[in-house]
């Protein structure tokens, strides 16, 4: 902090003694000790605050960013959302207009001689026998 050497402060404790006196000199260093211990401490204190408002400063950027970050990765995955569905919807558009044309296209089934007719429904019946019966025990 200041720049005294050993001799310095011999010659301080000199003219100290000879100014104060040798009965109030330890009441004086008692005081001057407290003193620069509260000086020390209050140092201290505003070196912590600098150093934390520092930290939280570092903190507040670090969050803007991060905000920033998640914004645009928002938008991002939003804006290939709604291109994903457009597509989507322009894909299932085709598919109808083309079942559509099918369907148009397509000529009618024969329909079947009426006496056929329920022939193939017997036969319907014996293909598809109904499902058994299930007991409950």
């Amino acid at each position: 902090m200041f720049d005294i050497g050993f001799s310095e402060l011999l010659v301080i404790a000199v003219v100290a003694l000879i100014v104060i006196g040798p009965e109030r000199l330890p009441k004086v260093a008692r005081t001057l000790g407290h003193l620069f211990g509260r000086m020390q401490r209050y140092v201290n204190d505003v070196k912590a605050d600098i150093s934390r408002e520092m930290e939280l400063e570092d903190l507040r950027k670090i969050q803007s960013s991060m905000e920033d970050a998640a914004r645009s990765f928002q938008s991002s995955v939003s804006k290939e959302m709604s291109e994903a569905e457009s597509e989507l919807n322009k894909l299932t558009q085709s598919a109808e207009m083309a079942a559509d044309s099918r369907a148009e296209a397509a000529p009618a089934p024969p329909e079947p001689p009426a006496a056929t007719a329920p022939q193939q429904r017997e036969l319907a019946l014996d293909a598809n026998p109904p499902p058994p019966s299930q007991k409950h025990a």
